[in-house]
């Protein structure tokens, strides 16, 4: 159970209605249980979708991003943010077989060089923060300046989500299915 109240429009004085239509048009109806969590402070929710929108507004593939995301989840163990993102790793192009390797993906003949370079530098940045100059270049080889910077701001950014999750112990709902099930 959630630490804070999932507030809804109907619990919204009328100032912040506006930030429900808002989540309505840019995010999946129903309204996702972390911004229903976010809502108790709705000028920082605000925010924050700003910040996501303009992440995926990057240059940086979807496909990357949404496999960088996920090694974040799967390093992180959190089951909200797995859950959450394997639909947009579909829609980015990643297939089921891929989505279910992603926790293993060293081991894995599902991803390319750069695919698994991007993974390795959201895994070690995850759980060391530093990352080495090694694991740096290895997707560096592949990728912008641009995109570099872009895959940080995105790893450092899923990183902090899952922590708010796990902070405010945010549900998974149901409609979703738990990536860990034997958890």
């Amino acid at each position: 159970m959630a630490r804070v109240p999932y507030l809804r429009r109907e619990d919204a004085d009328e100032a912040h209605k506006p930030l429900y239509d808002r989540l309505e048009a840019e995010r999946k109806v129903p309204t996702a249980n972390i911004f229903l969590a976010l809502a108790g402070a709705p000028e920082q929710l605000d925010a924050f979708l700003t910040y996501a929108n303009a992440l995926r507004a990057a240059d940086l593939s979807p496909r990357l991003r949404e496999l960088a995301i996920l090694t974040v989840g799967h390093a992180t163990r959190s089951a909200y943010e797995v859950a959450h993102h394997q639909s947009h790793g579909l829609k980015a192009g990643l297939t089921r077989e891929q989505l279910a390797a992603v926790a293993d993906f060293e081991t894995s003949g599902l991803f390319d060089e750069t695919e698994k370079a991007v993974m390795r530098l959201a895994r070690e940045s995850t759980l060391h923060v530093d990352v080495s100059e090694e694991t740096w270049r290895a997707a560096a080889r592949h990728l912008t300046d641009r995109q570099m910077v872009e895959l940080s701001l995105s790893i450092a950014w899923y990183n902090s989500g899952v922590r708010i999750m796990g902070l405010l112990d945010i549900d998974l709902e149901d409609n979703y299915p738990h990536p860990f099930p034997n958890s």
